[in-house]
């Protein structure tokens, strides 16, 4: 099993309101994703409620069957659909792939 854990900051600039209808799309995106993509076993989404100055605004926590299906899932249409959306919003990003 892959585990894929991604962290994001949002840009600063945007209003409570465009923080707000970006998060709900991109929530929507990764949630549509379930049970679609090939050797996606888990995926989950999730928006910070601390805000402090140490965290990240949102995360992504997925597993997959294997690295071909980390692969698999990179190249996908969805996935592809959604990557443009959070590159909007997002500063910086961190991400963790490992085997489990």
């Amino acid at each position: 099993m892959v585990k894929h854990i991604v962290f994001w900051k949002m840009k600063e600039e945007l209003s409570a309101s465009e923080r707000e209808e970006a998060l709900r799309k991109i929530t929507r995106g990764f949630e549509a994703m379930h049970g679609v993509i090939p050797g996606l076993l888990r995926i989950e989404f999730g928006v910070d409620f601390l805000r402090s100055a140490q965290s990240s605004d949102f995360a992504l926590y997925c597993e997959f069957e294997s690295r071909s299906a980390l692969d698999v899932y990179q190249a996908h249409p969805m996935h592809q659909a959604v990557v443009p959306m959070v590159r909007e919003v997002s500063v910086e990003r961190r991400v963790v792939d490992y085997d489990a």
